[in-house]
C-alpha cells in the first residue's frame, strides 16, 4: 500500500511539474488564428487522472490551478490575466479536471480507445465551461461574449487534448492498435 501512495505522489509531481514547464516556457500554448491561443496545459491533469485516479488528477489540476495564479501575476503577458489572480477563476475550475476526465474514463473504459477520446476532450471542455463560468458569474465578460470563446478555443482545445490523452496514454499503456481487424 505504501508503495502506491508514493507512487501517485511521484506521478502527481512530474505530471504537475510538465503542467509547469509547458507555462513557463509557453509550449502548452498554440498560436491560434484567434488571437487568443490554444493551451494544452491541462493534458497532464487528464493523463494523471486517467492513469491513477481522481485525487491525482485532483492534485495536478491544483498545481496547474496554483501556476497559472502566479503566473498572472507575477508575468501576465495580457489585460485579461488580471482576472486569473482570482482562485476562483484560476485555481477552483482547475480542481474538476482530473475527476472530470476520470468518471468518462470509468463509465467507458470497457471501450479503452473511446474512453481516452472521451476523457481528453471532457477534461478539456470541463476547464473552459468552469473558468468561463467563474468569468461570467463575477461579471467580467458578457455572457454572449462565451459562445466565440468556446466554439473558436474551447472545441480546438478539445480536440486537441483528446488526441494528446489518447496517443500518451495508448503509448504507456501499450494498447494495440487494429485497422480493419488488423493487429498492427
Amino acid at each position: 500500500m505504501p508503495q502506491e501512495r508514493v507512487r501517485k505522489v511521484v506521478i502527481t509531481g512530474v505530471l504537475g511539474a510538465i503542467a509547469v514547464f509547458l507555462g513557463v516556457t509557453r509550449l502548452g500554448f498554440i498560436p491560434w488564428f484567434t488571437g487568443a491561443s490554444l493551451t494544452i496545459m491541462h493534458v497532464p491533469v487528464v493523463i494523471g487522472a486517467v492513469l491513477e485516479g481522481p485525487g491525482v488528477g485532483l492534485g495536478i489540476g491544483l498545481i496547474f490551478g496554483v501556476f497559472s495564479m502566479l503566473q498572472a501575476a507575477i508575468a501576465p503577458t495580457g489585460p485579461a490575466d488580471v482576472w486569473f489572480t482570482n482562485p476562483l477563476i484560476s485555481v477552483v475550475p482547475r480542481l474538476f479536471i482530473g475527476p472530470a476526465a476520470w468518471l468518462v474514463w470509468r463509465a467507458l473504459q470497457r471501450w479503452p480507445w473511446l474512453a481516452l477520446v472521451t476523457a481528453g476532450a471532457a477534461g478539456s471542455l470541463t476547464n473552459t465551461f468552469l473558468v468561463l463560468g467563474a468569468i461570467g458569474f463575477l461579471g467580467l465578460l458578457p455572457w454572449a461574449a462565451m459562445l466565440p470563446i468556446v466554439l473558436f478555443n474551447g472545441v480546438p482545445e478539445a480536440i486537441a487534448s483528446a488526441l494528446l490523452t489518447l496517443a500518451i496514454v495508448a503509448a504507456y499503456r501499450r494498447l494495440p492498435v487494429r485497422t480493419q481487424g488488423a493487429r498492427l
